[in-house]
């Protein structure tokens, strides 16, 4: 039987993960205007908590290790896949699977929310530079 309690108290701080103060994401997306270039705002275990601002179309990519997703906060945003498009508004919110080769479209600028794996680039596995994770 596992003593999921001992377990639990002998796993080590992480410092440089702790999140004890809430964040403005309104502020955070105020802070930088560059579209595409995601911000990261906190961690969640391995995954980042990134904003992000779009314009115009991104590059069409996959992520073949993990699942992508996009939560709209202002503005509407597009993803297209190889056999549609998903439109998202305000409030909704987009899983994309592993895998899945797809294409962020924002005909005007949106704000996202957009959870990755750390050490995941925006850009997958396409040959275009990813943006350098940056946090706010």
């Amino acid at each position: 039987e596992i003593d999921l309690r001992r377990l639990l108290r002998q796993a080590p701080a992480r410092p440089d993960r702790l999140m004890l103060e809430k964040v403005n994401l309104s502020e955070k997306l105020a802070s930088f205007d560059e579209p595409f270039s995601p911000r990261i705002v906190g961690y969640y275990n391995d995954t980042k908590i990134q904003v992000a601002k779009t314009r115009g179309p991104f590059v069409w990519h996959a992520h073949p290790d993990t699942d992508d997703l996009f939560l709209v906060l202002a503005g509407s945003l597009r993803v297209e896949l190889r056999d549609g498009a998903v439109e998202l508004g305000e409030g909704e919110l987009l899983v994309v699977p592993r895998g899945v080769e797809h294409r962020p479209v924002a005909d005007d600028e949106a704000h996202v929310l957009l959870l990755e794996l750390t050490g995941t680039p925006n850009t997958g596995d396409s040959d275009a530079q990813a943006a350098p994770e940056v946090e706010l």
